[in-house]
């Protein structure tokens, strides 16, 4: 992401900027997961860099599968300092137990796709014609 000039975002720029849509910035922001957002003189919402690199963490999160639920409940902690480090660190051990998990998932899905791929390229290879022999097509 390119680097954010020192007077903020608008919302429509920090939602270019995060690939989210508006409504869903003003959604992470009323539920807790991001914010306050800080404001111009004018009251609209300026995304600094601190709160646009919030924003990546919760995209990874989001990303990973990680519940809107357990994501807020992240950021309250992390809002409260070096006091919650090992709560925050065992919601994360718990989320990468389950992302470990649904690699195994997704590997026995991969493989069992790969054995299906390689049945087919066995039954097209051999109902495919024989190459073509030298000689064996009529001369013109």
């Amino acid at each position: 992401m390119a680097v954010v000039e020192t007077d903020g975002l608008s919302i429509a720029e920090a939602a270019v900027y995060t690939g989210l849509t508006a409504d869903t910035l003003r959604y992470y922001e009323r539920i807790g997961l991001v914010g306050p957002v800080p404001r111009d003189g004018d009251g609209r919402r300026r995304y600094d860099r601190d709160t646009l690199h919030w924003l990546e963490t919760v995209l990874v999160l989001r990303d990973t599968g990680m519940p809107v639920r357990e994501m807020v409940r992240y950021t309250r902690l992390a809002r409260q300092g070096d006091a919650t480090a090992d709560e925050r660190r065992g919601i994360m051990a718990e989320h990468l137990d389950r992302l470990r998990e649904q690699e195994e998932r997704v590997a026995k899905a991969r493989r069992f796709v790969q054995t299906k791929i390689d049945v087919y390229d066995g039954v097209l290879k051999s109902c495919a014609p024989p190459p073509d022999e030298p000689g064996d097509r009529a001369r013109p």
